[in-house]
């Protein structure tokens, strides 16, 4: 047994018990101008009694705009995060883009040994322009090295790539300057 209840914002009228079915639907009618409720009143969208819940507008403008403004202010938290990831991963190219200059640079070299990872080796120039790689650095020739010009000291690295160790860079950007013995 449901109570069908008829109502509008200011008062709500009652009509007797009648059995309703569940599938009933409540309606919302207009007439001279005034919105009516029938069906049940757990259902009704505007309060009925003092004991109803609060039903507050809501503020679909600000509500939009509050949204909107979190909405905005999160995609830029992770607009930024993935910039500054997209600078490191940059950072990252350019070192190995380096290293691999450099591998190029000392694999071209004439060298008369196999060199290990992690040893540190002496890149230098001969009269002739050739580069040659040596395990002797320049501060260990005793006397006048036999090479025209000391280009870097470089580490062999496990993936088989070099780092400079000590080098001068090249103000042009286009390589190892060399350092005049």
């Amino acid at each position: 047994m449901m109570k069908e209840v008829i109502a509008t914002p200011n008062h709500s009228i009652e009509h007797g018990s009648r059995h309703h079915s569940t599938n009933q639907s409540a309606t919302l009618s207009t007439i001279e101008g005034h919105e009516y409720y029938t069906g049940e009143a757990s259902f009704a969208p505007i309060a009925l009694h003092v004991g109803s819940p609060v039903i507050r507008p809501i503020d679909k403008g600000k509500m939009k705009s509050r949204s909107l403004e979190t909405a905005r202010e999160q995609a830029e938290q992770q607009m930024t995060l993935l910039r500054k990831q997209a600078d490191l991963l940059m950072q990252q190219a350019r070192k190995i883009e380096e290293r691999l200059k450099l591998a190029e640079e000392v694999y071209g070299s004439d060298m008369g040994f196999e060199p290990v990872v992690g040893q540190t080796y002496h890149l230098y120039i001969r009269k002739n322009g050739q580069r040659a790689l040596s395990m002797i650095g320049p501060d260990e020739w005793g006397g006048r090295s036999p090479f025209e010009a000391f280009a870097a000291s470089v580490r062999l690295l496990g993936d088989k790539t070099w780092e400079a160790v000590a080098a001068k860079s090249d103000p042009a950007g286009e390589g190892l300057q060399l350092i005049q013995l």
